[in-house]
């Protein structure tokens, strides 16, 4: 072995070799380069192919279409524009350490990056707040829950993260205060949003923390109630007891298993969301000293919850395992297979 490559550190590689102010890359090993990009792509693709099964079933099946399944779809579009957006770009970015995309399209994919972020999770508060109506009061949900609410629900849903992240970014109140880091590190190659003390704390609790509160309290409120309704029906007479479960059986089957379902997508979302918050709000105070790779790791931990959702709802309804079979089989080509039936026949 040549005892100078002992003590020669490797020699630094540019992002862009003929460019004199072009940001060094992160040199790794050729067999974690493609270890990273076979999960990443993996991720990706499975983020895509899950969420387009979602967005074609309930756009196909005529039985899916209620107010629930509506809000549904919205957010696969949302994790599926993430998927061919964001997650390509970001997936580069990450491996490379470089951006090869210009300063424009830099601050566009901050951009979709921080918008289909907060629509996600307004799309998880809204239908938090679906649920709520579904189990604390089922006899009006009908008329509280009725298309043009939801219309609301998915104007809201859209239009606050768009004018929010489009407006934070291109007015640059994010680094506002922090000018001297941003010019100590600009170079040719670089694409990394900075947030000041002040927009890291509060882009994190508008996007996230206050919305995924209010989804909180409102799940604890569901599931208290439903407690309490259990504990009524049990504590009824015989023929109240009998009477009561041949009406609510099903329908009180039904709304606990969609409300434990939509539970845990809300859950996975925080869990996977929590870490890149926390970071957001502390890499201020700690003079933006957070290494880069931790910072992607907890980035694409985050972007994994738009990939977990579709496997939950496999998981969970066994309409979306026979709207996948049909989708593949080709069954959904057949005159009026829009009609056709998704959940098993009752007795």
């Amino acid at each position: 072995m040549n005892s100078l490559d002992l003590w020669n550190p490797p020699e630094v590689q540019f992002c862009f070799a003929l460019v004199n102010n072009s940001c060094p890359r992160n040199v790794r090993s050729g067999l974690s380069v493609c270890a990273m990009y076979v999960v990443m792509t993996g991720a990706i693709v499975m983020t895509m192919l899950g969420n387009l099964v979602v967005i074609i079933s309930v756009a196909h099946f005529k039985q899916l279409h209620s107010p629930t399944n509506f809000l549904i779809l919205s957010m696969a579009t949302t994790d599926f524009l993430l998927s061919c957006v964001v997650m390509p770009f970001s997936m580069i970015r990450s491996i490379e350490s470089c951006w090869y995309f210009g300063d424009l399209f830099c601050k566009v994919h901050s951009c979709c990056d921080i918008m289909l972020c907060t629509t996600s999770i307004f799309h998880l508060c809204f239908i938090s707040v679906d649920r709520y109506y579904a189990v604390c009061d089922p006899l009006h949900y009908i008329t509280k829950i009725t298309m043009p609410v939801i219309g609301v629900f998915l104007f809201i849903s859209w239009s606050i993260p768009i004018v929010f992240a489009f407006g934070l970014v291109f007015s640059e109140l994010n680094i506002i205060g922090a000018e001297d880091f941003v010019a100590a590190t600009d170079c040719t190659g670089l694409c990394v949003l900075i947030f000041n003390k002040l927009w890291g704390v509060l882009a994190s609790f508008i996007a996230f923390f206050l919305p995924g509160m209010v989804m909180v309290g409102i799940y604890i409120h569901i599931y208290t109630v439903a407690r309490k309704h259990t504990k009524q029906i049990g504590m009824g007479s015989m023929v109240e007891q009998i009477v009561s479960e041949n009406k609510m059986k099903l329908s009180s089957k039904k709304e606990s298993k969609a409300t434990k379902t939509l539970s845990i997508v809300m859950g996975v979302f925080v869990l996977c969301w929590l870490p890149f918050f926390v970071l957001t709000i502390t890499d201020p105070f700690i003079n933006f000293t957070t290494p880069e790779d931790l910072y992607n790791v907890f980035l694409w931990l985050g972007y994994f919850n738009s990939t977990f959702n579709p496997i939950i709802y496999g998981m969970f309804y066994p309409w979306f395992r026979k709207a996948l079979r049909m989708i593949v089989s080709g069954m959904i080509f057949c005159p009026d297979s829009s009609t056709l039936s998704l959940f098993p026949a009752r007795a």
